[in-house]
């Protein structure tokens, strides 16, 4: 029996567990609030579902730590750090089954290199707050795993798009931008390549740095202009940057202030082979699986695609 815990059971969790039905007897998941929960039971079914808000520690989610094999981390850290390490790292340290641990963290960590290509030995250049404490997590969870000598992976993924998320749906609901500032480029992952990856990091008890992106950065309306050619619409109008920073939070900002290519040679050497290498397959089977045409065929006929 093998029982998965997934703090902050999100996104990738769920496309994770529903592509492997049969790797984990049991699965945990967590989400910070009551109503998080019940849509866990609803998304992830075959998950029992605790609420943890990363204040203190419960009952149930100390005993889950005890009974986990493998550890699924994607709660962002806050001020204190990492949300559960802040409140359970005796009992991680004290877990005698947990065996491998997964943080889910973010390519922005490597920051602004002007476009250049990185890699997993290039040095972080974290460009904010918010990126520091991404960054001191991963070496936290890493000192973790040296101390009970379990493998820890810290998979910094790219841009996530996928079912239900994805630049086919934004512009059928008329939410889709395409941002011109001239040299940026980001890199992208499908989710169910983000999957393969957790499958393949399991299986080799992978530790260390590993970047979880697809082989193509481009610039950022690429995906919307391609994505609009699918649906047979005008695409959007190019946006200035300096206009679009405008209505912009802080944390989309220093997303967009992180300009770098990604490499994933050591993903592909993990044996990892990307189903959608680019967003081009991604979005054409996407677009084959019928993600936002429904909200175009009503158009066409006349009727609005939204309330």
């Amino acid at each position: 029996m093998t029982t998965l815990l997934a703090v902050g059971l999100g996104y990738c969790g769920r496309t994770w567990i529903a592509a492997e039905p049969t790797r984990f007897s049991r699965v945990i998941g967590t989400s910070r609030s009551a109503e998080g929960v019940a849509h866990l039971a609803q998304s992830a079914p075959r998950a029992q579902a605790i609420a943890f808000d990363g204040s203190v520690l419960p009952q149930a989610l100390s005993d889950a730590i005890a009974q986990a094999d493998i550890l699924l981390l994607s709660a962002p850290p806050g001020a204190a750090g990492d949300p559960l390490l802040a409140v359970a790292r005796a009992a991680l340290r004290e877990s005698p089954r947990l065996r491998h641990i997964l943080y889910l963290t973010t390519l922005g960590v490597y920051g602004d290199h002007g476009g250049a290509w990185v890699d997993e030995e290039s040095v972080p250049n974290p460009g904010s707050d918010r990126l520091k404490r991404r960054l001191a997590a991963e070496a936290d969870w890493q000192a973790l795993g040296r101390d009970k000598g379990i493998p820890v992976a810290s998979l910094r993924l790219a841009g996530i798009y996928g079912p239900g998320r994805n630049a086919l749906l934004q512009l059928s609901a008329g939410e889709a931008r395409r941002i011109d500032k001239p040299g940026q480029v980001f890199n992208r992952i499908h989710v169910e390549d983000i999957a393969a990856t957790l499958s393949a990091v399991v299986d080799h008890g992978f530790d260390g740095v590993l970047n979880v992106t697809d082989d193509l950065p481009s610039a950022p309306g690429e995906p919307v202009a391609y994505a609009a050619d699918l649906l047979g619409l005008e695409p959007p109008p190019l946006i200035p940057f300096a206009e679009a920073a405008r209505s912009m939070s802080p944390m989309a900002l220093t997303f967009w202030a992180g300009n770098k290519r990604v490499r994933n040679d050591r993903l592909k050497e993990l044996g990892v082979r990307l189903r959608y290498p680019t967003y081009r397959e991604g979005l054409s089977a996407l677009f084959a699986e019928g993600e936002g045409t429904a909200a175009v065929k009503l158009e066409e006929a006349g009727r609005p695609a939204t309330p």
